[in-house]
């Protein structure tokens, strides 16, 4: 696919590398440093995203019609400065819960205006016969990074105490920047602004499309229910079981191998079987194991249940991504994709955040382990909003 997308892929490496370096750093900082309760764990991570959600609503309709690749640009650089405060604050001894919430808050915003130009600016620099293949290879670098990230994330916040994987993250932004700026190919002009544009037209053009509707249900319901269980799971074994954040990273980090295994094998089951087969069979799969984080304990024992149900959950994850992303891709025409990847993105962050809140609570109620497995169950049953019937194969997957 050529220099221009090298450049990209090495950019996206090294940004997911620092965010999975990063991986729950501010739940971290907030139970080792901040001292706080399982409901401020979840808050942070709650809070941040729901108000960033909501402070993005307008961007869809104001990056379709800019060009993308500065946009990325300048929210990797947003997200770099206000990261390199929180470290700044904690070695100045100011850091506060308020502040982590204000930087999850902008870092979130920042996201979602990332996401919203990067699937636009990427469909113009590869073309549609390439998405598959691209996509792809992005789902491999993220858990590639995903494996490695947590595990030495965890050894450096053991050595050198919760902020320093903050700083990596926030650096690694600037190296996105990079990445991005080395892109040579001109980049096609956006389209034309129409004489009315609304902020809803990213929802409307999902819930006018059959299959992106139903694809979409299921999506937001289940990045809520799994990232709801996270905080939760984190206390669990880091406050109640007692992991080191070493194991911790172990435990989240070596399944993603079976991530980069269903990331590679995307392409050739989506050629061989469709798309449509391979979207069901890898939705469903990936829906089924989280209820068993309920039983784990602690000990080798524990941590090798860990291992082996996210290993199940993230090799089918590395399956549905990229299918699902390139069917997207293709199904939305090029001049809704920011205003619908906006409204995708902004949708989920806000389930996500409602969801982790009430599973904070929840958590504080009945306890951690009733938690993950009521998440765990209703996980299950997202398989149901998966699109059965009207799904039909996309355009040749490349």
């Amino acid at each position: 696919m050529g220099r221009d997308f090298a450049w990209l892929w090495r950019a996206y490496a090294v940004s997911s590398l620092g965010t999975w370096l990063a991986l729950d750093a501010f739940p971290l900082i907030a139970i080792l440093a901040l001292h706080a309760s399982p409901a401020q764990v979840s808050l942070v991570a709650a809070v941040g995203a729901a108000a960033g959600a909501l402070l993005a609503v307008p961007l869809g309709p104001w990056l379709e019609f800019r060009a993308k690749r500065p946009v990325m640009v300048r929210a990797d650089l947003v997200r770099f400065a206000v990261l390199l405060s929180v470290p700044a604050a904690h070695l100045t001894g100011v850091l506060t819960y308020g502040h982590l919430l204000v930087v999850a808050a902008v870092v979130a915003v920042a996201d979602i205006a990332f996401v919203g130009a990067s699937g636009a600016h990427l469909k113009a620099l590869v073309g549609p016969d390439h998405l598959m293949a691209a996509n792809a290879r992005f789902e491999n670098a993220t858990w590639i990074t995903t494996a490695v990230g947590p595990p030495l994330g965890g050894a450096l916040i053991g050595l050198l105490g919760p902020v320093v994987t903050v700083t990596a993250n926030a650096v690694s932004y600037v190296g996105s920047a990079l990445g991005i700026g080395a892109i040579r190919a001109p980049e096609p002009p956006p389209p034309g602004r129409p004489a009315r544009v609304s902020v809803t037209d990213g929802w409307r053009t999902i819930a006018a499309d059959p299959v992106l509707r139903r694809l979409f249900a299921n999506t937001v319901a289940v990045s809520a229910l799994i990232m709801a269980a996270a905080p939760v799971l984190t206390y669990l074994m880091i406050h109640d079981l007692g992991f080191t954040p070493l194991q911790y990273g172990l435990a989240i980090g070596v399944p993603c191998l079976g991530g980069v295994v269903g990331a590679r094998a995307a392409r050739p089951l989506a050629r061989r079987f469709g798309d449509r087969r391979v979207l069901l069979a890898a939705g469903v799969s990936r829906v089924l194991w989280l209820a068993g984080l309920a039983a784990i304990g602690g000990g080798v024992a524990g941590l090798l249940t860990v291992m082996a149900v996210q290993t199940a959950i993230v090799a089918s994850m590395g399956v549905f991504t990229p299918v699902l992303a390139t069917y997207r891709l293709r199904r939305t025409p090029d001049g809704e994709l920011a205003r619908v990847l906006t409204a995708w993105t902004i949708t989920t962050r806000t389930a996500i955040a409602a969801a982790t809140a009430l599973w904070g609570v929840v958590a504080a109620v009945t306890g951690p382990r009733v938690a993950i497995a009521a998440a765990g169950v209703l996980l299950a049953a997202t398989a149901l909003l998966l699109p059965w019937r009207a799904l039909t194969r996309s355009p040749s997957t490349g």
